[in-house]
């Protein structure tokens, strides 16, 4: 495995609370503190939006736009990899004359068609406070979560995911209008199996080693529990028992069969968009959304870090690993636990909080900067 991709030099023009900011960075552990509001989550959102999908934030590009700015904003980084530096940088330009904004992406200053090129150079995991409710929200926050861990190991897995979508609204546009056109529907659910087939073997196939994983490396006594994960779908749960051609010929036939509910229904009701992450708490086997909020963030903390682990074996990248307002969720033992995981982890590692005194721990140990009216400044050791 080569060495891991590190942010040396961060540029942001008009992104969100920043006109420009221009930040330098050294070291491994690079930590932003800062009242709230003071732009800390804004500088690991933008680091987030060098990898595909909408970055931690999950918004529209357009909603990054800097209030009173140009209308367009732009993200430059400078990447140091095994003694080699590499610019990434993307941007959204402000509307033409017919409202539109295209969004540009560039390697070494060079154009690249979009931002899949970027994961040749950079993988990138986070964990922020939004996805606390995880294991007791609705199933498809976790399936959005299962497809983010297979991303960072799959960089395919995007335009698998995108092509299920478009193939499961064709399906259900053509019921909707009564499936007149038999042949077109038949053509229609071939392409949906083929695709579906797809999406759920990736996310099985992460599943199980990412299951691998914690197994071999879990630790009763650790303040962050191992997790037990298991993929509930109709093709997940045949997909060890039956070759990829047969299942997805039963899918098709399914699909047939139940052409009459779904038409009711308004929509396809079997299929990986509807199958669900299950997880337990480890050591204490039951189901993490029986486990109380500390252990739960306990238990999603060490999820993260073990995919983290995980990415940078399977990839060759250790990945950037982006953790936003981390310290203040932890009591100080499990606090210090955590920055001593963190400081052994080859990933160049970004915390954030609004209190610098929870991060005493990483003291000598860290680069640690005050964040405040949008300047970016090293706190003295």
């Amino acid at each position: 495995m080569s060495s891991a991709p590190a942010i040396t030099r961060l540029n942001l023009t008009d992104f969100r609370s920043y006109a420009a900011l221009d930040l330098t960075v050294n070291g491994r552990v690079i930590v932003l503190t800062g009242e709230n509001g003071a732009g800390k989550t804004n500088v690991l959102e933008a680091l987030s939006l060098l990898t595909q999908g909408r970055g931690m934030r999950r918004v529209d590009p357009a909603e990054c736009v800097r209030s009173n700015g140009a209308g367009g904003w732009a993200i430059s980084a400078a990447l140091w990899r095994d003694d080699f530096e590499t610019q990434l940088g993307t941007g959204l330009e402000p509307p033409d004359a017919q409202g539109i904004r295209a969004r540009r992406f560039r390697i070494d200053r060079a154009p690249v068609p979009s931002v899949r090129a970027f994961a040749d150079h950079l993988r990138i995991v986070w964990l922020t406070p939004a996805m606390d409710g995880l294991f007791t929200g609705p199933p498809n926050e976790r399936r959005r979560f299962l497809d983010r861990l297979v991303l960072a190991v799959d960089a395919g897995h995007g335009t698998r995911v995108n092509a299920l979508e478009r193939a499961l609204r064709n399906r259900n546009r053509l019921l909707e209008e009564g499936g007149r056109e038999r042949a077109w529907l038949d053509a229609c659910e071939r392409e949906l199996a083929e695709i579906a087939l797809a999406v759920a073997a990736a996310r099985c196939e992460t599943v199980r080693k990412l299951q691998q994983l914690m197994d071999a490396n879990h630790d009763a006594t650790s303040p962050f529990p191992w997790a037990e994960l298991t993929l509930d779908g109709w093709l997940e749960r045949q997909l060890p028992e039956t070759s990829a051609l047969a299942l997805e010929d039963l899918y098709v036939a399914a699909l047939r069969d139940n052409r009459g509910r779904d038409s009711a229904a308004g929509r396809t009701l079997l299929g990986p968009h509807t199958s669900d992450l299950i997880v337990h708490h480890g050591p204490k086997a039951i189901a993490a959304a029986k486990a109380s909020t500390g252990e739960q963030k306990a238990l999603l903390t060490g999820l993260v870090l073990a995919h983290a682990r995980l990415v940078g074996e399977l990839s060759g990248l250790p990945p950037l690993l982006l953790l936003d307002e981390i310290a203040a969720h932890f009591d100080p033992i499990r606090r210090q636990a955590l920055f001593e995981q963190v400081l052994a982890m080859s990933s160049q590692v970004w915390l954030t909080g609004a209190n610098a005194q929870d991060f005493a721990g990483l003291a000598n140990r860290a680069s640690i900067y005050s964040v405040e009216g949008g300047q970016i400044r090293p706190l003295p050791e």
